[in-house]
């Protein structure tokens, strides 16, 4: 019972921790800069008051690099907690 239903029962709680990732690397850029942390948050901050547009956009491009590789794994997960749902062959 538990390996059938614990199976299924991953698959949403894997969706919404792939989103809370997501709202996290998002998040991290106020989360520094209120606390004065230093980090990609506060570097992308500094970035902006100074008019440094090559960090800037070397900080957004990583954080979503970070959010596809995050939704990538997530999605390679989903093939291996339920079968079903890995891509099929069209061979004939």
């Amino acid at each position: 019972m538990i390996g059938h239903a614990l199976r299924n029962a991953l698959i949403p709680g894997l969706t919404m921790l792939g989103l809370i990732v997501g709202y996290t690397l998002g998040g991290v850029v106020i989360v520094e800069y209120v606390f004065g942390v230093p980090g990609l948050g506060s570097l992308a901050i500094d970035a902006v008051f100074k008019r440094d547009y090559a960090v800037l956009q070397s900080v957004v491009l990583l954080i979503s690099a970070m959010f596809i590789l995050t939704t990538l794994i997530v999605d390679l997960l989903y093939g291996v907690l339920d079968p079903r749902l890995r891509a099929r062959s069209t061979r004939g």
